[in-house]
């Protein structure tokens, strides 16, 4: 979809307020337009036959008109710009859905700031070229085309001389407009990248300290700004430069028709009411062409920004996140609890009994699974059949493609078809809520909100009660660092947790997955920030958890997963050994030589 198609798509919408704002900016032009006649038509008769009465009719009937502009003014502006602050609404709206369904590989490619400057100051550029820009462009129009066909009847020569300049403007208007748009263009896409580095500042202040890079980051900040100083200063440059060329043109324009018609009226082919009314429609006809420059110039910012906002919008989703639609026939087997069907304790404590499998079965069946991002491979030919309940440990060396594989089994990425089953369904055949509902993820890199403990535990099932949360916490391994914390469970971690620390944090995404009571619990290496002696104990609350639900465990420490009923090795993408642990240990491959590493470390360790 085009900038132009996609803006036609959003007026559609509110085309009945914009309609309305319409007519009331043709009902302002019109009354505009009557003023001059009134005043021409008493100028006339008061040269001719002065009455008091005269006078004060004409007066009255020139007041009556302007009140009726004004009312109409504020009508248009009210309803006009009303509509314009809606139309940015519902855009912003949308764009941040957007943004909630494309895919990982889209992020991977973008600056966090330089989306934030599209949704910010890109939208207001396109809601001034919606609101202020359209509506001074039909007012404009309206006035131009009803002052010159007035014009016309007062003196068709004067009317077609005062059209000399159109011509003139015109030219000025496509010259200046396209380097405009051409120049804001590269103001906004800068500002863009400024917003970007100055995000990636704030995010990474403690990393700048560290290495003490704060004087190169000022400095280059510094160069960046001046940049956008510069680019600013070229734009203004530009408009500073149409403006009074406009003004310049008409002004000359005013002076020939002021010559001309005095000269008429001297000459007595044109009365002074004719030729007062005559001036003071150029005047109507003139500022809007005048108004003109500034409405091209805000067109052209607005369509600069809007063809940026298109640019993301133009970007297609991999999958549908947000599909809610009833599951495919014959696969209602495969359905999340309900947010309040979390199972109790018996003993009616309140406190929910995360030991009681789910509904659902969770079996996973992998089939001839080969995935690459772009032209590279990282996954080959996997097959791995993981039985309901079951406990798979996956190990092995970073990059080997163990994350990718749990990013396809959630549709991150979009696998191949008919490669990942669960339950013996297809997973592109489940809906993307109910696919999500079925599986808790902790991912390996944690991420958690500016919020408290409790309401980053509750993002992993919203009707979770401060019961539930302190119960899950409990098993995640948190209790003893909730203990110590200022406000316990409702204290707030700050931007990304930034106040706990790298355990603390996974723990508490563990608590996050588990109160989803999911049939499939997910680990990404969830535990790689935590001691020997804390992980042995997270382990031991999780075994309770683990039971009746199918896990899948990926981790670098043979400890988290050594008790796994399942334990598998990837390594260049394919699975080259899989078995029990002792199993693994019996034959002698990397699992082995993981497992006497590791464990010799850890006797290293107890020495010193």
């Amino acid at each position: 979809m085009t900038p132009a198609s996609r803006l036609l798509h959003y007026f559609r919408r509110h085309r009945l307020s914009l309609s309305v704002g319409g007519l009331c900016v043709a009902g302002s032009a019109l009354f505009s337009l009557l003023k001059p006649l009134i005043v021409g038509n008493a100028v006339d008769l008061l040269t001719s036959d002065f009455e008091r009465s005269v006078l004060i009719r004409y007066s009255l009937l020139f007041v009556g008109a302007a009140l009726i502009e004004g009312v109409f003014l504020y009508l248009q502006r009210s309803i006009v710009i009303g509509a314009s602050r809606r139309i940015e609404y519902d855009m912003r709206g949308d764009f941040y859905d957007h943004l909630q369904k494309l895919p990982l590989r889209f992020y991977h490619q973008q600056k966090t700031g330089d989306l934030m400057s599209r949704a910010t100051n890109d939208l207001s550029s396109v809601r001034m070229l919606i609101g202020p820009a359209v509506m001074h462009a039909f007012s404009s129009l309206l006035v131009v085309l009803g002052a010159f066909v007035m014009m016309l009847r007062l003196d068709s020569q004067l009317a077609m001389i005062s059209l000399i300049s159109i011509p003139i403007v015109a030219w000025l208007v496509q010259f200046f407009g396209n380097r405009i748009h051409v120049l804001f263009k590269d103001v906004q896409d800068h500002f863009g990248d400024i917003s970007a580095r100055v995000q990636e500042n704030l995010s990474g202040i403690r990393v700048i300290r560290a290495f003490a890079q704060e004087r190169n980051e000022v400095e280059l900040f510094k160069r960046m700004n001046r940049e956008y100083v510069n680019r600013n200063r070229a734009l203004i440059r530009l408009t500073a430069t149409f403006y009074p060329l406009l003004h310049a043109i008409i002004g000359v324009m005013f002076v020939i028709v002021f010559y001309l018609g005095s000269r008429k009226m001297l000459a007595g082919t044109m009365t002074i009411g004719s030729f007062v009314a005559f001036q003071f429609f150029l005047g109507r006809m003139i500022w809007p062409l005048i108004a003109l420059g500034w409405v091209i110039n805000l067109f052209q910012r607005g369509m600069a920004s809007m063809k940026r906002l298109t640019e993301i919008w133009n970007e297609v989703p991999d999958v549908d996140v947000s599909s809610s639609e009833a599951p495919v026939a014959g696969h209602s087997n495969v359905r999340p609890r309900s947010a309040g069907s979390v199972p109790r304790n018996p003993a009616g404590s309140g406190i929910p009994d995360h030991n009681t499998p789910p509904e659902n079965s969770g079996s996973i069946s992998i089939r001839n699974l080969s995935f690459g991002y772009g032209e590279r491979g990282v996954l080959r030919n996997i097959d791995l059949e993981i039985e309901s309940g079951q406990t798979v440990g996956i190990v092995g060396r970073t990059g080997s493609g163990k994350s990718t594989l749990l990013a396809l089994l959630l549709r991150m990425y979009e696998p191949p078809p008919r490669s990942i089953f669960i339950d013996g369904i297809a997973i592109e055949d489940i809906p993307m809520t109910e696919l999500r509902n079925v599986i808790g993820m902790v991912p390996q890199e944690t991420f958690l909100f500016s919020e408290s403990v409790a309401e980053n535990i509750r993002f992993g099932r919203g009707s979770a009660t401060r019961d539930e949360i302190v119960h899950v916490a409990s098993l995640a391994g948190l209790s003893s660092d909730l203990s110590t914390f200022p406000q316990g469970v409702e204290t707030v971690v700050g931007e990304r947790g930034i106040t706990l620390s790298g355990g603390q944090k996974q723990r508490t995404a563990i608590a996050r997955a588990i109160i989803r009571n999911p049939a499939i619990l997910i680990l990404d290496d969830s535990l790689s920030a935590v001691d020997t002696q804390t992980e042995e104990r997270i382990l031991s609350s999780l075994r309770t958890v683990r039971q009746g639900r199918t896990v899948l465990i990926v981790s670098h420490r043979v400890s988290s997963v050594k008790d796994s009923d399942l334990i598998v090795v990837i390594e260049d993408g394919s699975i080259r050994e899989r078995g029990s642990h002792d199993q693994l240990l019996a034959l002698g491959g990397y699992y082995s030589e993981l497992y006497a590493r590791q464990t010799l470390e850890a006797e290293i360790e107890e020495i010193a």
